[in-house]
């Protein structure tokens, strides 16, 4: 039995790049969420990383970038490293995809009902039908 020839390059081959707009999006609601979580103000999250308001404000918006420089002091004034600050939010993901299971879950039953309601007026039809011709 051999064993198969895995070589970094075919591993990177296999890794799919994440969408900068979703990276963004991971990255702005990350921060929101942790200061509201913290009970802070953009003002005061800009304080304490030394930035503008309106760039914190432009972060959370996903309307600008951060560099290394800026990211590395949201995260210290978040109390966070700065890798956690690009990891999606599994709860929410939990949360969202139960509410689909659950709809989706809902309308199988609504269809269900309806070819149920379906072939018992087709079946009663055809009692009646029969039930006439004799």
């Amino acid at each position: 039995m051999s064993i198969p020839n895995i070589t970094v390059v075919s591993i990177l081959k296999e890794i799919k790049t994440i969408d900068p707009l979703v990276l963004k999006k991971i990255l702005s609601a990350n921060i929101k969420a942790r200061r509201k979580k913290l009970g802070i103000s953009q003002e005061k999250l800009a304080e304490m990383a030394n930035l503008s308001v309106q760039m914190v404000n432009c972060i959370e918006g996903r309307r600008a970038w951060v560099s290394d420089k800026s990211l590395l002091a949201l995260a210290n004034a978040l109390g966070v490293e700065a890798f956690q600050l690009f990891v999606p939010d599994t709860e929410k993901q939990k949360t969202n995809t139960h509410a689909l299971s659950s709809r989706l879950l809902m309308k199988l039953r609504q269809d269900m009902k309806k070819d149920i309601n379906a072939n018992v007026d087709i079946y009663f039809e055809r009692l009646l039908n029969m039930n006439q011709k004799n």
